[in-house]
């Protein structure tokens, strides 16, 4: 496993291998550690990966917010002298991702947006928080709520695909709460038709959690986007069908090399 930095903002992060900049970024309650399989993207890019304020080994639990999630990592690349970089976000990732993009256009090659989403309708938003949260405090009072996650987020439920994914989902409960809250506040509707970089969009085809439809909707929304449906993975495709998850990425990223 690499070896974690922290930058002067407190902001964990691993940092390897050579290319162009490449930042991926973990969704809600995950870590940077969880993107170990796409590790071996380093032999073609120079990886960043972070973890987000209040994740994983980040103990900076005040401020969460989309916009400040994205600021840590501008802020990130500036230390590292890194004018710009293809930006991959999974999740609440991609929604940090498309806040990058909206703080500092300047800094984004590309988009790669994985099961994510880009706006909740008000209706929707004090159902979905006051369900998901009674529903994490409920499982995470009775036990580990790993498995409860897990059981929506993956398709191929295995005992060695959950003890993997055990391994890298350790949300903290407040944390995950706020995460949760910023979440719902998100609305990029008039952001996206002004996406002017290369962007890749990718659902998985059994994903309970943020639906395939959602990402369809971006789709329609980001002019000259791309659009793939990962075939039979839930919303974890980077831990279900990483093969198929990099191969994707790989493709994607060498066709922006050729064009410049």
């Amino acid at each position: 496993m690499e070896i974690s930095k922290l930058s002067k903002a407190g902001i964990p992060y691993l940092h390897f291998g050579k290319g162009e900049p490449f930042v991926l970024i973990h969704g809600l309650g995950e870590m940077k550690e969880g993107w170990k399989n796409q590790f071996e993207l380093a032999d073609q890019y120079e990886l960043i990966i972070p973890d987000l304020r209040g994740h994983g080994e980040c103990f900076k639990t005040i401020g969460i917010t989309i916009q400040n999630f994205a600021a840590d990592i501008i802020g990130l690349l500036k230390e590292l002298e890194i004018e710009t970089a293809h930006i991959l976000g999974l999740s609440m990732g991609g929604a940090v991702a498309q806040e990058i993009y909206r703080q500092a256009p300047s800094m984004v090659r590309s988009l790669m947006l994985i099961s994510t989403f880009h706006y909740f309708p008000n209706r929707l938003k004090e159902f979905l928080f006051n369900n998901r949260k009674e529903k994490f405090e409920c499982v995470s009072a009775s036990g580990d709520p790993a498995e409860y996650i897990a059981r929506m987020a993956l398709f191929s439920w295995n005992k060695d695909t959950a003890e993997e994914f055990y391994q890298f989902f350790q949300p903290k409960k407040q944390v995950f709460i706020d995460s949760l809250k910023a979440c719902l506040e998100v609305n990029n509707l008039t952001l996206l038709p002004k996406i002017k970089v290369p962007t890749l969009i990718i659902g998985g085809q059994y994903d309970s959690i943020l639906p395939v439809w959602i990402q369809v909707c971006m789709h329609k929304r980001i002019p000259h986007s791309k659009f793939t449906i990962l075939r039979n993975t839930g919303h974890i495709a980077k831990l279900e069908a990483k093969d198929r998850f990099n191969s994707m990425l790989r493709n994607f990223l060498n066709q922006q090399r050729s064009a410049v």
